[in-house]
């Protein structure tokens, strides 16, 4: 079997599984998307959808983000961790967005990777989730199934993007994502891969 067959019948599946594909962190626009996805770094989504409330009650927007005492922020999101340096960058993404982009969270990955503590999976997840363009993001869950499926064999998370742009439906891909996080906390995770609950597992090199 093809590594494009198996992954479109990896999609099919995962898409019945869990027919819902939502991002777990809870955000009303792309703004707050981008803060609550810089805060999750090294961090649960539980932990971050505690903090953001409050954050987001004080600073709704890029500009009052952009304007925020150092000080208050880091204590609003001290329990994220690395909230030191957190806490700059999202004063600094509240800036530069305001001063670059008219208060208007960038549409593509290019810009969004060039704002402070803005990777390629955090700009993937905004351009999908908020954007509807196609993406693919590469949290550790993604990258862990499409090991083991063996669509890639690297961890690099560019390598790994780059790769299942190329085998993934573009249509299907940000939604597929989302999927595999649900999977991989319920069926195949780190520990242990559950092959005798898995929907994929006859197609699955590792478990053959």
């Amino acid at each position: 079997m093809r590594k494009r067959e198996r992954a479109v019948i990896a999609v099919e599946r995962l898409e019945r599984l869990y027919p819902e594909a939502i991002c777990s962190l809870v955000y009303t626009d792309a703004f707050q998307l981008l803060i609550a996805t810089r805060l999750s770094a090294q961090c649960t989504d539980k932990r971050v959808n505690m903090v953001t409330p409050a954050l987001f009650a004080e600073f709704p927007d890029a500009k009052s983000m952009g304007e925020a005492k150092l000080s208050r922020v880091e204590e609003l999101i001290k329990t994220c961790g690395l909230y030191k340096t957190k806490a700059k960058d999202l004063i600094a993404i509240g800036k530069e967005i305001t001063e670059r982009f008219g208060g208007k969270v960038p549409d593509n990955i290019e810009e969004l990777v060039s704002l402070p503590g803005v990777g390629r999976k955090t700009a993937n997840l905004v351009c999908g989730d908020i954007y509807g363009k196609p993406a693919v993001v590469t949290d550790t869950h993604f990258i862990r199934l499409c090991n083991r499926l063996s669509l890639v064999e690297t961890t690099n998370p560019l390598s790994v993007e780059t790769q299942m742009r190329k085998l993934l439906p573009p249509e299907k891909s940000n939604d597929f994502c989302h999927r595999t996080v649900l999977f991989g906390r319920d069926i195949c995770t780190a520990r242990k891969a559950h092959c005798e609950n898995c929907v994929l597992a006859d197609i699955c090199p590792k478990k053959i």
